[in-house]
C-alpha cells in the first residue's frame, strides 16, 4: 500500500529511497543519518573497459557488508585476435549484454528493482562507448522505477573495496595498479582521495600486455607473463628501474617496455630467433623490475603520509601478480603496516564495488543526480596536477 500522509511517501519498500525526500520519510532528517539508519540495497553497474558487470550489495545499519550477487562478462575472446581492447568492439558488446547481467544479478540476488534503495552505475573514466552504455541503461532503469541514480568514479570504487571487504577505518593508503592505472592515494573518506604519485606514461598491466604482445603470448598479458617468469632467471637480463633515482612516488613503464623489445631484438639477431627459455627470462626480468620499482615507490609512498594510514591496500588486476603482492608485503611489514589486497574477483573490475561506492556515497550525505554526464577522463583527486596531460575534455589522470 502506497500514498502521502502529511508531506512524506509510503512505500511497500522500507529501505527504499522515495520521494519527496529521496533520503528519508521525514524532510527534516539529515540525509547522511537516514542512510545511515537503515539497510541499504543497491544495484552496481561497470562497463568502463571490456567487463559487462552488474551486483547487489546489501549493507545493514551495523554489521558487515554482503554482495548477494555479482556478475561478469568479459570480452577477451572479442579481443584476442586485435592483442588488445578495441573500443567500438567494447562497446557494442556492453550494448548487447547489459540488459542480461543486470537480470541475471538481481535474479541471483533474489530481488527486483522495487527492491532496491538506489543504482549505481561508473560513469567514468573509461572507454566512453562503454561507458554510456551503462550510464543510458542505468538512467532508463531509474527512471522506470523511480529510482536515485549515484555516478560513482570506476577508480573510487576500487579504492573503497578494501572497505567492503575488510571494514577498514580511514585513512588509508591504496596502491591502485591495473591495466589502465597507477596511482598512490590516501583514501580519507568515500569522497576525499589524496594523489601522492603515479605513472607518468603507461600503467604496469599495459606493459605486461604489450610485453606478452612482443613476445608472441595471449592476452590478457599478466597472467601470461608471470607464468612464463615462474619458470625464468630474473638476473639474467637487468632491465632499468626507471625513476628510482627521482624523489616522489611518480613512475615510468614505458621504458621497460622498449628496453625488453631491445633485448628480445637482440636475441633474434645473435641466434635468428628466441628460445622458449629466453622468453622465459625476458619475462623474469621484466616482472622483476615492475615489482621492485612499485615495491620501492609505495616505501616512499607511506613514507610521504606523515601519519601511519590504517592499512597499506592493493586493487586493479596487477595485485593478482603474487611477485608483485610478495614485494608489497613485505614493505607492508617493514613499515609496521597492514597490508590488504582484495579477492581477486574484487581486485579486477566488478560491479560490486560500484554498488558499495554508492553505499558509502549515500552514508555520506552525497545527494543523488541524474545531473551528470558519461566521462572518459574523471581524476579523484581535482586538486592535483594532470600527471598525464590534458585535453578539452579535462585531465587524463
Amino acid at each position: 500500500m502506497s500514498g502521502e500522509t502529511d508531506g512524506r511517501t509510503l512505500d511497500p519498500n522500507p529501505d527504499r529511497i522515495v520521494s519527496p525526500c529521496p533520503w528519508c520519510y521525514l524532510p527534516e532528517t539529515p540525509h547522511a543519518t537516514a542512510a545511515m539508519d537503515r539497510t541499504l540495497t543497491l544495484l552496481g553497474i561497470e562497463s568502463s573497459c571490456d567487463d559487462t558487470a552488474a551486483a547487489v550489495v546489501r549493507a545493514p545499519p551495523d554489521g558487515f557488508p554482503v554482495i548477494l550477487s555479482s556478475e561478469v562478462l568479459g570480452q577477451t575472446g572479442l579481443h584476442e585476435a586485435f592483442g588488445g581492447v578495441v573500443p567500438e568492439i567494447a562497446a557494442r558488446a556492453h550494448a548487447e549484454r547489459l540488459d542480461g547481467v543486470v537480470e541475471a544479478a538481481l535474479a541471483q540476488a533474489g530481488v527486483g528493482l522495487r527492491d532496491l534503495a538506489a543504482i549505481a552505475v561508473t560513469a567514468g573514466p573509461g572507454l566512453i562507448g562503454g561507458v554510456l552504455s551503462g550510464v543510458m541503461l542505468a538512467r532508463g532503469l531509474a527512471a522506470a522505477q523511480g529510482l536515485p541514480l549515484l555516478a560513482i568514479n570506476h577508480l573510487a570504487g576500487h579504492a573503497l573495496t578494501p572497505r567492503l571487504t575488510d571494514a577498514i577505518d580511514f585513512p588509508y593508503l591504496m596502491l591502485l595498479v591495473s591495466g589502465g592505472h597507477c596511482q598512490f592515494l590516501l583514501v580519507k573518506g568515500p569522497d576525499s582521495f589524496t594523489r601522492l604519485g603515479g605513472t607518468i606514461d603507461d600503467a604496469p598491466g599495459e606493459a605486461f600486455d604489450k610485453t606478452a604482445k612482443l613476445l608472441g603470448l595471449p592476452q590478457p598479458g599478466g597472467p601470461s607473463v608471470e607464468a612464463e617468469a615462474l619458470l625464468g632467471d630474473p638476473l639474467r637480463f637487468r632491465f632499468p628501474r626507471p625513476l628510482l633515482d627521482r624523489e616522489g612516488c611518480d613512475m615510468s613503464f614505458s621504458g621497460l617496455k622498449t628496453a625488453l623489445l631491445r633485448a628480445r631484438d637482440a636475441l633474434v639477431a645473435e641466434k635468428g630467433g628466441i628460445t622458449v627459455q629466453d622468453r622465459r627470462d625476458l619475462c623474469a626480468g621484466f616482472q622483476a623490475a615492475v615489482a621492485e620499482v612499485l615495491a620501492k615507490k609505495t616505501a616512499r609512498a607511506l613514507a610521504m603520509t606523515g601519519t601511519p594510514p590504517t592499512a597499506l591496500a592493493v586493487a586493479g588486476g596487477v595485485a593478482a601478480n603474487k611477485a608483485i603482492r610478495a614485494m608489497l608485503e613485505t614493505v607492508s611489514a617493514l613499515a609496521g603496516v597492514p597490508f590488504l589486497a582484495p579477492p581477486l574477483r574484487l581486485c579486477t573490475d566488478n560491479a560490486a564495488m560500484i554498488a558499495w561506492a554508492g553505499i558509502e556515497r549515500l552514508r555520506a550525505g552525497v545527494r543523488p543526480s541524474t545531473d551528470f554526464v558519461a566521462r572518459p577522463r574523471w581524476p579523484l583527486d581535482g586538486t592535483a596536477l594532470a600527471m598525464l596531460g590534458s585535453g578539452k575534455k579535462g585531465a587524463k589522470a
